[in-house]
């Protein structure tokens, strides 16, 4: 059914004003079917435009709005529900879920308009012409593009997709038409890593600046991986020489490119035991929602809080985080404490959920909590990072609320913001 069912009207908007209700159908603008809200953003942006509505009980309506530039109509409508991935990834983490999970949580979607809307990575395996054509007449730039490897038959391969378009071409026809992309790869060492790793960063390096940016990040392994390809993980040897190799031929390229490019993400520096660099070499941080450059923004900010930190009451606070981040968590709370006086307890938590390989804080579940505080002293509170909980729903990854773990702990659970600064106001909010 073509036309976008209207979510929200904006009170004292246009759309009030034409008298437009929650549960209309938008069919047309200008006359222009429209698919989604992409189409909408694009076809509704003239200052004059011709709606074709229909209403809840099926009458149809012809609207002509006059309005001042920029100024809004007050629609809001869902987002599109997303396109499933067809793609059977050899590296694919929900495939390597237990059960019991929520239900959305084994859904893959592959959706080009989650990319330009969200920033959520897409392979573009499943895209035709006609595909390709409207992200050029809609300008959706930026995109967030899974390449894996620019070599076809292998990234056909990883993909566990055959009759694909060339991720090259497809990436070389966007670059002419002026689109931005960020780009991946997971790392599968002996899959492609080496010389097709080598050869998958120069061609993309090739197409900077349309190319804005090349993360490369660990393959992730749980321990439900089963009845899929082997694969090796990223060990503290591997990724200690992946870094030793690839962290100056970054820097390479950003003196030949003008721009830093190639990002490699936290998780190599952390198993590696390797220094990382300073949080300026990450640029504008491009690729922070991949996990990269977190632990030095991480560090910045800490730093930045310190020196504003004030003494507060007393109290006693414990603070829950995944085993990745735990030394540089530890060692910002110990210094927190002393600028406070506000006692801080770190506490690692062991992920029994997917296996003790994945240590990242945004895959701690619910009952991982409970297990890694039972007898703990857990003080006034436990502080809990908004990442272990779905945006808007306060739950875990295995469905179970604050409230669940407030009543399991017996102790008041808090939510806060992952940085230094969401820690210490916390501890202002309640102490200061």
């Amino acid at each position: 059914m073509s036309g976008l069912t209207i979510d929200r009207i904006i009170p004292g908007s246009i759309a009030e004003e034409l008298e437009l209700q929650p549960g209309d159908r938008l069919i047309a603008v200008n006359g222009h079917q429209l698919r989604d809200v992409i189409d909408y953003n694009f076809y509704a942006s003239d200052d004059e435009l011709e709606l074709q509505v229909e209403k809840a009980d099926g009458e149809l309506w012809e609207l002509e709005v006059e309005r001042e530039e920029g100024e809004p109509l007050g629609l809001s409508f869902q987002a599109p529900a997303p396109a499933r991935c067809g793609n059977n990834c050899v590296f694919c983490f929900v495939h390597q879920l237990p059960r019991g999970l929520r239900g959305p949580l084994y859904v893959k979607d592959e959706d080009y308009r989650l990319s330009f809307l969200y920033g959520n990575y897409v392979t573009m395996a499943n895209i035709g012409r006609a595909e390709l054509e409207r992200i050029k007449e809609q300008r959706l730039s930026p995109l967030y593009i899974s390449v894996h490897a620019t070599e076809p038959a292998l990234r056909e391969k990883l993909l566990g997709k055959s009759g694909i378009l060339s991720i090259l071409d497809v990436i070389r026809e966007l670059a002419e038409a002026r689109i931005t992309m960020h780009t991946q790869v997971v790392l599968c060492p002996g899959w492609n890593d080496g010389d097709v790793f080598a050869k998958t960063v120069e061609d993309l390096a090739a197409l900077h600046p349309w190319v804005s940016s090349l993360a490369v990040v660990p393959v992730g392994l749980t321990e439900h991986r089963h009845n899929l390809p082997p694969l090796a993980p990223v060990t503290k040897e591997f990724a200690a020489a992946f870094v030793g190799e690839w962290f100056p031929q970054s820097q390479l390229l950003e003196k030949r490119l003008g721009a830093p490019f190639l990002f490699l993400a936290d998780e190599f520096y952390i198993k590696g035991e390797v220094p990382f660099p300073d949080v300026a070499s990450y640029g504008d941080l491009p690729q922070l929602e991949n996990g990269v450059g977190m632990i030095p923004l991480f560090l910045s900010e800490a730093d930045q809080v310190l020196q504003e930190a004030e003494k507060l009451k007393s109290g006693r606070f414990t603070v829950v985080t995944g085993e990745s981040p735990y030394r540089f968590l530890s060692e910002f709370l110990e210094r927190l404490s002393g600028a406070t006086g506000v006692a801080m307890h770190p506490v690692p938590v062991r992920n029994r959920l997917f296996g003790p390989t994945v240590t990242v804080t945004g895959l701690v579940c619910g009952a991982d909590v409970v297990a890694a505080l039972q007898g703990v002293d857990l003080g006034d509170a436990v502080l809990v990072p908004d990442v272990m909980l779905k945006e808007g729903e306060g739950v875990f990854l295995d469905d179970l609320s604050l409230h669940d773990v407030e009543q399991q702990l017996g102790a008041p659970v808090q939510v806060v913001e992952s940085t230094p600064y969401g820690i210490y106001d916390a501890l202002v909010e309640r102490l200061g």
